[in-house]
């Protein structure tokens, strides 16, 4: 399995993006994406994850209300929309992949067995 992030970029606090990850290879609805962000200087921390079948999704306190997570499982799309973005949000986002048997998000960064690039998000004041 391979994953490729994208949709990052500079925007002002209040602003909103969606950052996309395309996964390639094997997939089934019991696997969980997920997405973490490390900012500088700090621990990586988990931001929110979805099992492909929709059936658990799950976020950080921290974006709770403001961020939204979905698939595309036709496409091998997973979607991280971003609105009333903080400077907080500064980070480098990661998707990973947790090949799950029982579709239950986890979000220790340990479970997840494939990881993509990153994409930095800038969040200006």
């Amino acid at each position: 399995v391979q994953l490729q992030a994208s949709g990052g970029g500079l925007v002002q606090a209040g602003g909103s993006l969606r950052l996309s990850c395309a996964a390639s290879g094997r997939t089934s609805s019991t696997y969980v994406m997920g997405w973490f962000r490390q900012a500088p200087g700090k621990e990586r921390e988990f931001v929110a994850a979805i099992s492909w079948s929709g059936g658990s999704i799950y976020y950080a306190d921290s974006v709770k209300g403001r961020f939204t997570i979905s698939t595309d499982n036709a496409k091998k799309m997973v979607y991280l929309q971003m609105n009333s973005l903080k400077p907080e949000d500064t980070a480098v986002y990661y998707c990973a992949l947790d090949r799950s048997w029982y579709g239950v998000v986890v979000t220790g960064g340990s479970s997840y067995d494939y990881w993509g690039q990153g994409t930095q998000v800038t969040v200006s004041s």
